[in-house]
């Protein structure tokens, strides 16, 4: 069962600023430096609290606002989060972390054996960069949310009817769910409380998608405070 497999309680550590001392590098111990606040590193916070490597793969969370100097210098020349350290070298971007993780490390496999899903979920996990440019394209328009967000969303009611042995995007939980997952639950709270706009309404799988999501523990535990999202993207954004 999702709601289950694989997690672990945590006690969060605490995040690090520019005060903060560099972790010991490249000591043999796998690292995933992520903030708590941002989507694209929840992504490899959920794979990884799925399949259960809590212990495995040690949280370094990072203060987007005031980054340590090292983290750059040092880890991530990229200077942003998600990265993980693992056998010497760091890597970056979350969709091949999202991969990285599932092909390498113990846990229930988060990619299916089945050909037709499998190329399901590469058509998927493609659109969801256009995707998540639809929407937060929207918090700035004045007004009404645009065609496009409704179009996107209508996207997604369809493709969660592609395979009915689940409520997840192929059937059963997987990296496509975790690929969205975040950008889903922002989006839903910001067009919400700003737009007035309820992006599960008239959608149904949509809305039960949301609703086993929001079962699954190793989603659960990365989740934050409504109101803290999206008081950042109004500050972000410039949106009283």
């Amino acid at each position: 069962m999702a709601t289950t497999a694989g997690y672990r309680n945590e006690v969060l550590p605490p995040i690090l600023d520019a005060t903060a001392d560099p972790p010991s590098l490249f000591d043999g111990t796998t690292r995933l430096y992520i903030s708590y606040i941002c989507p694209f590193a929840q992504r490899t916070w959920i794979a990884r609290n799925y399949k259960g490597l809590q212990e495995k793969i040690k949280l370094v969370p990072i203060d987007l606002q005031n980054r340590p100097a090292w983290y750059k210098e040092k880890v991530y020349s990229g200077n942003k989060v998600p990265s993980l350290e693992h056998n010497n070298a760091v890597k970056g971007e979350s969709l091949d972390l999202i991969r990285y993780i599932d092909e390498n490390f113990e846990g229930p496999k988060l990619f299916p054996d089945d050909p037709a899903k499998q190329e399901f979920a590469e058509e998927l996990l493609s659109y969801s960069d256009a995707f998540n440019q639809v929407n937060f394209s929207a918090f700035t328009v004045k007004g009404d949310v645009p065609d496009e967000v409704g179009a996107a969303y209508d996207k997604l009611e369809e493709a969660l009817a592609k395979f009915d042995d689940g409520p997840f995007f192929l059937g059963q939980f997987s990296l496509v769910d975790i690929a969205y997952a975040p950008f889903v639950e922002r989006v839903q709270y910001f067009f919400s409380e700003v737009k007035n706009y309820d992006i599960a309404s008239g959608r149904p799988r949509l809305t039960k998608w949301i609703e086993e999501l929001n079962k699954v523990d190793a989603y659960t535990a990365t989740k934050r405070d409504p109101q803290e999202l999206v008081g950042a993207y109004k500050k972000k954004f410039g949106i009283e």
